[in-house]
């Protein structure tokens, strides 16, 4: 089990742009349908990750305890689908459908939007506040598979909380652990 850490994208970044498939409805989502959110939640994730099944019941948490206070959250896989058939669209429509995610879940085909977030890991987070100035990018917690600590989401949901009390979010945030972006080849990523 290859552990990749999350490149930790200057903070203060705006929000790379986005027009992606949602795998469940086939429609395209995109960066401005989140316009007048209080906060964005972009989640880089795909289906056969042992650190991403590991945390899969806090994903679908997320969505239930953050959509209705006015977080946008989408959920983007970017892995190359043809050597890993396991999180090709209809795989990643099966995991949205099982964990009854309340937010859409894309597909990055072509791995552009992958690299304009620097995303490195699945699971790998990023947290923008209502102006999609990047606050947040980092850990869910300190649970990995093995280590016997309890999936809680406390540090993304600090964050979170922090951006809808209108407070600062704390600057010492430690990268996501996880499996590597299945990049096509020649599409590795040279950050």
């Amino acid at each position: 089990m290859a552990r990749t850490p999350s490149t930790m994208l200057p903070l203060g970044t705006p929000a790379p742009g986005f027009s992606l498939p949602n795998v469940v409805t086939g429609a395209s989502t995109s960066l401005s349908d989140f316009a007048g959110s209080k906060a964005l939640l972009v989640i880089f994730l795909c289906q056969h990750c042992p650190f991403v099944i590991h945390i899969k019941s806090e994903l679908a948490h997320l969505g239930k305890d953050y959509v209705e206070k006015g977080v946008g959250i989408v959920a983007i896989s970017a892995n190359d689908a043809e050597k890993y058939p396991q999180d090709d669209p209809e795989h990643l429509k099966a995991m949205a459908q099982e964990l009854h995610l309340n937010y859409p879940l894309c597909y990055d085909e072509t791995q552009v939007i992958a690299h304009a977030y620097q995303a490195a890991c699945t699971p790998d987070f990023f947290l923008f506040d209502g102006d999609f100035k990047l606050v947040y990018r980092g850990q869910l917690d300190s649970s990995r598979p093995g280590n016997d600590e309890p999936v809680t989401g406390a540090d993304l949901r600090a964050a979170i909380d922090a951006v809808l009390a209108g407070q600062p979010v704390s600057e010492d945030q430690k990268p996501s652990i996880g499996c590597n972006i299945k990049w096509k080849p020649g599409n590795e990523p040279g950050y």
